[in-house]
């Protein structure tokens, strides 16, 4: 795949060897998608800034210094991304990107105490687990496999893709129509719905649960949640990684990439609003009152904000789509997160059962997954809009100095990440002073040998309320992207599936412009594409 740039092209109206004032393209928003838009179009040869309100670029991806420790600010498992093309596109390696792999996709355990499996990345190897733990639910996986496997091929090659209708076709074309046909009606259909036709026992499906509509903090019976039912197949498919010094890795691997090609990149620059003249953005406006102008903005964040907030007086072209936009409701954040150090390492309770079956499984080095029961996670969901955090809430939770020990902050000494779900932004009585985070790690120690609090040495809670102050996260809400698949193929909407605004000069990128959630970077990648095209007049991959 091949690089193509011709200055000779001025698809937004640009005049040859026209002096742009600060930049060709100001992308505003230094997470993982915002610094793959930067590297790819610096790459090109098109002179970009990039923007970001923090004192480091990275956002939800970043690792940070706190505790005496380095922490993950999300979960530390990359997955979609090591499907895409883009580290071996822009030579992250060379920047200092190398992932370590676990054994195991997940481990997954129960609040009720329930034998716990583990997905591996070799299917045989699971159901050889299951067998021991789930011998009734073996056949039922075998024909998850059959099914799932070329849907979750198919999705890969379409998240590979860049969108339009013609490619899509292409890749449709390639494969069966069954497969496509499974594909829809999966991207139509709830999570619960889907995973309901092969298993018969809880124990299977919450996990799947846990991984997709709990992930969007969405109930398991929502209408559209259905594709995440091939998170399990996807661990066989592409093998899970975790980058060597944290998550924040591949950040700072995206930066040096794009600033080895000439980008530039400015920390601690918020945005206030865009800059429109005649139509079209023509620069951006920062909260010190400083304005730097270029042809074309790249809005890496929350499309909401974009809309409701930074854009003024609209052409008319622009007036309907920021009133749907305006329109929207106000989605506020659902997860929490506490890091710890720990002296040692602790033990978990169901460490004998799950040794017998797979004795070399370093059980602390994978994550665990820990899901309530189906009608534990209705009460949660119930709980959460009263303002309240659920008795035995959804827990993810890492020990990332085991699988990378270039993490631990001391020897002898590890980091534990533990996720929460379904904790509400207005927490009754606040989250100032709370009892609900010390909460958590009692939880947690209940799920270890005893000992298991009195390793902890410090720890500290991020909340919603804490992710909206620290990484500009409107109501501390992760932004997302929920069209289907057969959205995207038609481009519904347009702004979040082709990356192109009404207002001319205005393109969007980041976690709310592609469906799924987590670490992906393909939007990243086709907002550049649809950049280079309007401003070179030509891809920038053939």
């Amino acid at each position: 795949m091949s690089y193509l740039g011709s200055p000779d092209h001025t698809g937004l109206g640009l005049t040859k060897g026209e002096k742009v004032a600060d930049a060709e393209v100001i992308v505003v928003g230094g997470g993982h998608n915002g610094l793959i838009c930067g590297a790819y179009l610096s790459r090109a040869g098109v002179d970009t800034l990039l923007l970001e309100s923090r004192p480091e670029v990275g956002g939800c991806t970043s690792t940070v210094n706190d505790l005496g420790a380095r922490f993950n600010i999300c979960h530390c498992e990359h997955t979609l991304i090591r499907a895409m093309p883009i580290a071996d596109e822009l030579g992250l390696a060379d920047h200092g990107l190398c992932y370590v792999e676990p054994d195991a996709g997940a481990v997954f355990a129960f609040h009720d105490g329930a034998e716990p499996w583990v997905v591996f990345p070799d299917a045989e190897q699971t159901v050889e687990g299951l067998a021991a733990s789930y011998p009734h639910q073996v056949d039922a996986y075998r024909r998850y496999l059959l099914d799932a496997m070329p849907v979750a091929e198919l999705a890969v090659d379409i998240a590979r893709t860049i969108p339009s209708a013609q490619h899509f076709a292409g890749v449709a074309l390639r494969h069966r129509t069954r497969c496509l046909a499974r594909l829809l009606d999966w991207s139509r259909s709830s999570a619960s719905d889907v995973l309901a036709r092969y298993f018969d026992d809880w124990h299977l499906s919450m996990p799947g649960i846990t991984w997709g509509p709990s992930i969007w903090g969405l109930p398991p019976d929502t209408p559209g949640t259905g594709l995440t039912a091939i998170n399990y197949v996807m661990h066989h498919l592409v093998p899970s990684g975790r980058p060597v010094g944290g998550s924040g890795a591949l950040t700072d691997s995206l930066r040096s990439a794009m600033e080895s090609s000439g980008g530039r990149v400015r920390c601690a620059s918020r945005v206030d609003s865009l800059v429109v003249d005649d139509g079209r953005v023509t620069g951006v406006r920062l909260t010190d009152g400083s304005l730097l102008t270029a042809h074309v903005v790249v809005a890496a964040c929350d499309p909401a904000r974009v809309f409701v907030d930074w854009l003024g007086d609209l052409p008319p072209v622009a007036r309907r789509c920021a009133e749907r936009w305006r329109k929207m409701p106000v989605s506020e954040g659902f997860e929490s997160k506490v890091d710890a150090v720990l002296t040692g390492r602790p033990t978990p309770a169901w460490g004998s059962s799950l040794a017998d079956r797979h004795p070399d499984l370093d059980q602390l080095g994978q994550s665990v997954c820990v899901s309530p029961s189906p009608d534990q996670v209705a009460d949660a969901h119930i709980a959460k809009a009263k303002g309240r955090v659920a008795e035995l809430p959804t827990l993810l939770l890492d020990f990332p100095s085991i699988a990378d020990p270039t993490m631990s902050p001391g020897e002898g000494r590890h980091v534990l990440s533990l996720e929460v779900l379904f904790t509400p932004y207005a927490l009754v009585g606040g989250w100032e002073g709370s009892a609900e985070p010390e909460r958590w790690l009692e939880l947690w120690a209940g799920m270890m040998e005893p000992g298991a609090l009195g390793l902890i040495e410090s720890w500290r809670a991020m909340t919603p309320i804490r992710y909206e102050n620290e990484f500009a996260m409107h109501r501390g809400h992760t932004p997302s992207c929920a069209v289907t698949p057969l959205a995207a193929f038609l481009g519904r909407p347009r702004e979040t599936t082709r990356y192109r605004t009404p207002v001319k000069g205005l393109y969007l990128s980041g976690a709310g412009t592609f469906p799924g959630a987590g670490v992906v970077g393909a939007s990243g990648r086709n907002a550049a594409d649809a950049v280079h095209r309007d401003i070179r007049g030509d891809s920038l991959f053939r």
